[in-house]
């Protein structure tokens, strides 16, 4: 996949999820439904719940990454 995919989905994942903020009780709720599969649009929610973990990995691994660049240039230099 090329960066500013992942850039893309990234930002869609923050801006899906400061949409809505949900009070305590819809939050229990939410997570009762959750544990018993039984939420409203579960396949949607799991959907959007791997793309923000998928989103969280990118963004460890990018930063992962640019250190070992970072590290790499740095010697290369000295």
């Amino acid at each position: 996949m090329k960066f500013s995919y992942l850039l893309m989905i990234g930002a869609s994942v923050f801006a899906l999820a400061a949409c809505e903020k949900q009070t305590t009780g819809e939050k229990i709720t939410d997570k009762v439904g959750d544990a018993m599969d039984n939420r409203p649009h579960e396949k949607a929610k799991d959907a959007a719940e791997d793309i923000g973990d998928a989103a969280k990995d990118a963004g460890s691994a990018i930063k992962e990454e640019a250190g070992e660049l970072k590290d790499k240039a740095k010697d290369a230099t000295n």
